[in-house]
């Protein structure tokens, strides 16, 4: 590593790479080249800092596989010649990317931080300059000569997070993301305060390993009481068909309607899984702790125990992607790969 941290910023879209025009109102991508003029204050970081952007900026509404692909390509890519990467990326689908980067990029030894803001970063009272110049800051600290952080993390409003624990919980307030199941990575204060006990453990033999494939022809189904088996039915019928994702009710419960155990029965019978996740922000999902949910159990549904959901699908997509044998595929499920969640109780 050189005497000074090499930072490479990221730029794929959203929110914090965007000008206001204050006389229209309107707002528009600027030139991430011309990064210091508009946040001088990143001048006095103890970094170099370079920058490179996606060949468009990406409404994060649009962000999707091919998009995750190629980030982690260019992280990949960039890999050896920088101590830590920053991704500016916009906020609504940030926990989705940032789940499918810590299971795209095994064997991190350096740290990739997504970031984004509310508000644009001219604006008045843009939560923009803190969010970036902080996320710069955690990317570049480094403690007895490695990183203080090696792995994927998200940072908003004075909180890093581990990016396949955090979830999107609100569309106004400076305070968009929580991680309710797993504790904070680094809170900024007056200084950054590292829990060491919460962060993945520094491994210096560990070596990269860029995922190039993931399955995404998934069904992501959220119960609700007044679901027919009709509508259920047609979602779980699509040609092509890899894997189900339910986020169920509480603790991983569902409807005893015979007509949801049957169809779900006869999806693993043809070799496609079925994942529990709870619905709730919070919580875990105990298949047997509720009538409700034995028969999942017995069924042979994938707990996914306190996992996110957006971690859930970025999981499923990565082992479908890695073709593990199916009958392998459950017992990977619900072992933790990346710290996105605990161990289940037996």
């Amino acid at each position: 590593m050189s005497a000074m941290p090499k930072i490479l910023l990221i730029y794929t879209g959203g929110t914090i790479g965007m000008m206001r025009d204050f006389e229209s109102g309107a707002l528009s991508n600027f030139d991430f080249d011309a990064l210091l003029d508009h946040i001088p204050e990143l001048q006095l970081l103890s970094c170099e800092i370079e920058t490179v952007s996606t060949e468009e900026p990406i409404d994060s509404s649009n962000m999707g596989p091919e998009h995750w692909l190629n980030l982690a390509q260019i992280i990949a890519g960039h890999y050896d010649n920088y101590d830590g990467f920053v991704v500016l990326h916009g906020s609504d689908t940030m926990a989705y990317t940032g789940s499918a980067l810590s299971f795209m990029l095994q064997g991190l030894k350096k740290p990739i931080i997504l970031t984004g803001s509310q508000l644009p970063v001219g604006d008045l009272r843009t939560d923009a300059k803190e969010n970036l110049i902080t996320s710069i800051e955690i990317a570049s600290a480094q403690k007895d000569g490695r990183p203080r952080v090696s792995e994927v993390g998200l940072y908003f409003e004075y909180k890093l997070l581990r990016a396949n624990r955090s979830t999107k919980i609100n569309a106004e307030h400076f305070e968009a993301f929580a991680s309710l199941n797993y504790p904070y990575l680094v809170e900024s204060g007056v200084h950054l305060e590292f829990n060491d006990t919460a962060l993945l453990p520094y491994d210096k033999n560990a070596e990269l390993q860029v995922c190039t494939a993931i399955e995404h022809n998934i069904a992501l189904i959220k119960l609700f009481p007044g679901l027919t088996a009709e509508v259920f039915e047609s979602m779980t019928s699509t040609a092509g068909l890899q894997g189900v994702i339910l986020e169920t009710f509480g603790a991983g419960n569902a409807t005893t309607a015979p007509w949801l155990l049957d169809r779900i029965k006869a999806l693993i019978a043809q070799g496609i899984p079925v994942v529990n996740v709870t619905q709730c922000s919070g919580g875990s999902v105990a298949m047997g702790q509720y009538a409700t949910s034995v028969g999942l159990k017995q069924a042979g549904v994938i707990s996914g125990g306190d996992i996110t959901t957006e971690a859930a699908l970025a999981k499923l997509m990565y082992l479908l992607g890695a073709c593990v044998p199916r009958e392998e595929l459950k017992s990977r499920f619900e072992s933790p790969i990346c710290g996105e969640m605990d161990e289940l109780l037996s």
